[in-house]
């Protein structure tokens, strides 16, 4: 029933910046921690980025200083920024709110 809307996905070359962005209903968004996961064809899912509600964050070590994560509480918003980006990055990124997951949005890098 709890539907997490996420936007920003397309197709960028490498170097570029894409910015993610996952909405929730407030009741969950105000209490649960957040994260950004990807899956690339072939690959398990991996956790790309993490944030509690008062903005803790944690990132795997192959995006650490090129990806931010972020949350705007006053939005129920949470966001994925995204620069530098290598052809390794490529992948369907999911929006992950407490045990709710989004339906996933393709990021494709090409080099």
């Amino acid at each position: 029933q709890v539907q997490l809307v996420e936007s920003g996905g397309g197709l960028v070359q490498s170097g570029g910046s894409l910015r993610l962005s996952c909405t929730a209903p407030k009741i969950i968004f105000r209490i649960l921690n957040m994260a950004w996961y990807r899956q690339a064809p072939g690959k398990q899912r991996e956790l790309v980025a993490g944030i509690t509600y008062g903005g803790n964050t944690n990132y795997a070590d192959s995006v650490k200083g090129r990806f931010t994560i972020s949350r705007d509480n006053a939005k129920n918003t949470m966001y994925l920024e995204m620069n530098s980006l290598k052809a390794e990055d490529t992948a369907v990124y999911y929006c992950r709110c407490g045990d709710t997951w989004g339906q996933g949005t393709q990021v494709t890098v090409s080099s």
